[in-house]
């Protein structure tokens, strides 16, 4: 920090070093900003992958190329893709692109705001941070994101509560390991 006629100038950086763990937020609590700053950096990942997921299936079709050999995931994806992007003008297009988009971002930052919220909800409480916290924020998370899909059954948000308490838990095991 510099000193100019007994005011003191900072920098950007300077701004970002005091702040104590947050980077982008400072909602009064450390639970909120976690939750705001994994929400955000989620939905912009989030945002970007649903941009290019389409950018892909965009060029594949318009080089007519064919598809027959791509794994089922992509043939899946192709089902689920902005359908209504082939609108009858670029308006149109565009709008279901930035709808589509904002909903996939959305996804993600809820998923990561909500298991980063959830495991330092349950850090604090149990006075701990191990597997069995992974394991319940993966699991209400995958199960909260199974009903934000259009069609959401029992058997879907029991699958993804499964899954996302595996995936949550195998990342707390490893993270040790490497």
């Amino acid at each position: 920090m510099s000193s100019n006629s007994g005011t003191e100038t900072r920098t950007f950086l300077d701004e970002i070093r005091s702040m104590e763990k947050g980077w982008f937020f400072d909602l009064g609590h450390p639970l909120l900003n976690r939750m705001a700053e994994s929400f955000v950096k989620a939905a912009g990942i989030g945002a970007i992958q649903a941009v290019s997921k389409e950018a892909y299936f965009t060029a594949v079709e318009g080089a007519g190329m064919d598809t027959s050999g791509v794994p089922d995931i992509a043939a899946n994806n192709k089902k689920h893709r902005f359908s209504s992007l082939r609108g009858e003008n670029s308006e149109k297009s565009l709008e279901a692109m930035v709808k589509n988009t904002g909903k996939e971002a959305f996804q993600w930052g809820m998923a990561a705001g909500m298991y980063s919220g959830l495991t330092y909800g349950l850090r604090e409480v149990r006075g701990t941070h191990d597997w069995k916290n992974s394991a319940v924020a993966g699991a209400v998370t995958g199960a909260a994101l199974a009903l934000t899909s259009d069609a959401a059954s029992h058997e879907q948000i029991v699958q993804c509560a499964m899954t996302g308490a595996a995936l949550s838990t195998a990342a707390n095991l490893l993270s040790g390991i490497f």
